[in-house]
């Protein structure tokens, strides 16, 4: 008899939500797993520079009150991955607080192992003088300054120190920075079942319901794993896989249609198949794991940059759109020449309308809507710089004469008062390089403790 190991993912995102439905019916498909993505950088390095979770703690407690209790009455693994949004010491500990808070109120015991991805500047640094850290593609070499100057430094975590804690009995595991896929593969890969097609898997199981039709981040999908392949299937009766979306999901944040690459090595995706085997459910084969040497894993580091202060504002004179550029143009000028010196500030615009998402990229620059929406952006070294470079900036072209203006009123319109909003640290990516690594497991040491309910 073929073995089969399944996989059930709740949600794209821990704290985005699931249907309660979908989720009761994965339970009753009795899961091995229960994986859960809680991170990701796509919300830009804000909430790794500052210790914050890009998801509230109600929408993560709401999640984990549904998950927790069933992952320990069913005897089956939870595992975590890149909790708290970003991963460093503090996101992990906020969740942490969490699952031990619904822990004490439902009376649950069981193994949390915990495994942080923090990496420390020093070991860094070492590093690249040893010539063991190279960038990624589109990235530059790293410099010692970026090291010193950046406030938080992860590392993604592969599947070998989660295999660790699994193999020393923790039942819920809780990951820092952690590469996606790992929370819905960890035990399949333990329990010898083809890495190629594991990774393939845990790339789609780690977006929730976002791979099927329709897709949703907000719904709950399961996975199953045999010898021979992996097969899709939505929980959700209005959801159904098909070998358009599960290949086009095969493609999301990918540079490379033919290679999924991770910690340690990458997928070939070039033999793969897919197939629907009905029910709405779609089989995946093919998928052949190619080991790196060395193993490599991914740093992410942050640094401030400065603080921001923006203002929304609405345009809707034609006279004024036709020549907005050399309007801003002028602004820029009188505005750096009063608060611009030694580069304490930086003026920026962005046209919503027109150019607003592809800048200087857009190719129908020239079309122009009736209306635009304009963003007033100062970023200065400190708030106060950026609160004052904003407001110059929008009392300045509020006023501001130009040929062919009719009326003496304001040229902009904002939707809130106060017109000004303080946005304000502002963060950058400071590291985005692979680091090769000897053993893939002591980078990221666990440590265990029993949950007495």
């Amino acid at each position: 008899m073929e073995r089969a190991h399944r996989v059930l993912s709740p949600t794209a995102i821990l704290g985005y939500g699931f249907p309660t439905d979908s989720f009761y019916r994965g339970l009753e498909r009795a899961p091995h797993v229960i994986g859960v993505d809680a991170g990701s950088t796509d919300p830009g390095p804000y909430y790794l520079g500052a210790g914050e979770s890009f998801t509230s703690r109600a929408s993560v407690k709401r999640d984990l009150d549904l998950i927790l209790p069933a992952a320990v009455e069913l005897g089956i693994p939870l595992i975590i991955g890149s909790a708290g949004g970003a991963g460093a010491r503090e996101h992990v500990d906020w969740t942490i607080h969490i699952i031990e808070e619904i822990a004490g109120a439902r009376n649950l015991s069981f193994r949390l192992g915990i495994i942080y991805s923090d990496i420390p500047p020093a070991f860094v640094l070492q590093q690249l003088e040893d010539r063991h850290i190279h960038p990624l593609r589109s990235v530059p070499a790293l410099r010692r300054e970026d090291i010193e100057q950046s406030v938080r430094i992860v590392a993604q975590i592969g599947a070998e120190p989660v295999e660790k804690a699994l193999q020393d009995g923790c039942q819920v595991v809780v990951c820092g920075r952690c590469y996606d896929p790992i929370p819905f593969i960890a035990p399949a890969l333990l329990e010898g079942y083809p890495a190629g097609l594991a990774y393939h898997m845990g790339k789609i199981l780690e977006c929730g319901a976002i791979a099927a039709t329709p897709g949703s981040g907000r719904d709950c999908i399961l996975g199953t794993i045999s010898d021979d392949g992996f097969v899709l299937e939505a929980l959700n009766p209005s959801r159904r896989f098909t070998c358009s979306s599960a290949a086009a999901h095969t493609l999301y944040e990918k540079g490379d249609p033919c290679h999924l690459p991770g910690p340690g090595g990458a997928v070939d995706l070039r033999q793969v198949r897919f197939q629907e085997v009905g029910c709405g459910r779609v089989k995946v084969t093919g998928s052949q794991f190619i080991p790196s040497r060395p193993y490599t894993v991914k740093l992410e580091g942050v640094k401030k940059v400065g603080y921001r202060t923006i203002c929304l504002a609405g345009i809707r004179d034609p006279v004024l759109i036709d020549q907005l550029d050399g309007v801003l143009a002028r602004v820029r000028g009188e505005i750096e020449e009063t608060c611009g010196g030694e580069n304490r500030t930086r003026l920026l615009f962005r046209a919503y309308g027109r150019d607003g998402v592809m800048g200087d990229l857009e190719p129908n620059r020239a079309e122009a809507s009736h209306e635009l929406g304009l963003v007033i952006e100062a970023l200065g070294t400190t708030q106060e710089d950026a609160d004052g470079c904003c407001a110059l900036a929008r009392s300045t072209l509020l006023h501001l004469s130009y040929p062919g203006r009719v009326s003496t009123a304001g040229n902009l319109a904002f939707p809130y008062s106060p017109s000004d909003i303080r946005c304000g640290p502002v963060y950058g990516f400071s590291i985005y390089h692979l680091l090769d690594l000897e053993d893939p497991a002591r980078l990221f040491p666990f440590t265990m403790r029993e949950v007495p309910g």
